[in-house]
């Protein structure tokens, strides 16, 4: 009998295999059972829903992710590092590009659906700001999780059309969404710092800051 996470493997790489074919939403489970060539019964011990493959899914890039980090050195910054682990992450989900538009696309009509796939996502940014020695715990950490989510999909619709080799429109997308924030948040600073001189409170914007006390 295969391993738990061998079959977990292959019933989500053929779940994707599928969505970038014909769509999500028009992927049955029979399908998917057929390509993986496994029962119904073996998918339902695995994955009870199609949501749990997508979970499925987002954790197995997740692990690819947090697995492929080197050891920081002290030289980079944290601009660099968080732009490094978000490079990860694409890198990881290009060889399933057609799927990842073809679900993005069909979650639009599928409320329930979306919403999990959006607490997946979170989990996944937090983890990946941790990755980055970013703390992601908290009421700020929750501001910055929603921060680099702005930042993150936005350079994903890039990604989904970068046909280059080395993704370098995507790098471009992001180290340019990285300097915004960047320079945001030392705006938010700069002025919270001349509101506490002058006894007024200039910085109440930085709840919009998209990673509020640091420097991306």
């Amino acid at each position: 009998m295969a391993k738990k996470a061998d079959l977990s493997r292959q019933i989500v790489d053929a779940a994707m295999k599928l969505a970038g074919q014909k769509g999500w939403r028009a992927t049955t489970m029979a399908d998917i059972a057929a390509e993986a060539k496994l029962s119904l019964a073996d998918i339902y011990r695995t994955f009870p829903g199609k949501s749990d493959i997508l979970r499925g899914f987002t954790r197995q890039i997740d692990e690819l992710v947090l697995s492929e980090g080197g050891q920081d050195d002290g030289t980079e910054t944290l601009r660099d590092r968080v732009f490094d682990v978000m490079m990860r992450r694409f890198d990881a989900l290009t060889p399933y590009r057609a799927a990842v538009d073809a679900v993005s696309r069909d979650l639009r009509g599928d409320p329930v659906a979306a919403a999990i796939h959006a607490c997946a996502l979170r989990r996944s940014l937090a983890w990946m700001l941790e990755a980055a020695g970013v703390p992601a715990d908290g009421l700020v950490g929750a501001v910055r999780v929603k921060g680099l989510g702005v930042i993150y999909l936005a350079v994903m619709r890039v990604w989904l059309t970068d046909d280059s080799a080395d993704l370098s429109r995507t790098m471009a997308a992001l180290d340019a969404r990285l300097r915004q924030a960047e320079q945001f948040s030392r705006t938010l600073r700069s002025r919270g710092r001349r509101g506490d001189q002058t006894g007024t409170d200039e910085d109440s914007t930085s709840g919009s800051d998209p990673l509020p006390g640091t420097p991306v």
